[in-house]
């Protein structure tokens, strides 16, 4: 009898690396982390923010922002 391991499988990507467009959620409301991030990018940005976005434009928008203002994802 095979003995389980705790290691993760590998072959399935995680939900960090799943595209936008495949998550289930996506068009369910922003989260509350994603929404201050994407003030506070939009602040430094001198953009607009919209509290009304999808999780999944929320993302979008996330990435965009980060691009024009510098901010990588682990800052």
């Amino acid at each position: 009898m095979d003995k389980p391991t705790d290691t993760p499988k590998t072959d399935a990507p995680g939900n960090a690396d799943k595209p936008v467009d495949d998550w289930v959620t996506g068009d369910e409301p922003m989260t509350g982390a994603q929404a201050s991030y994407l003030k506070t990018l939009s602040e430094e940005a001198g953009e607009e923010f919209d509290p009304d976005m999808t999780k999944a434009d929320a993302s979008r928008r996330i990435d965009a922002l980060q691009a024009k203002t510098g901010r990588g994802a682990n800052d």
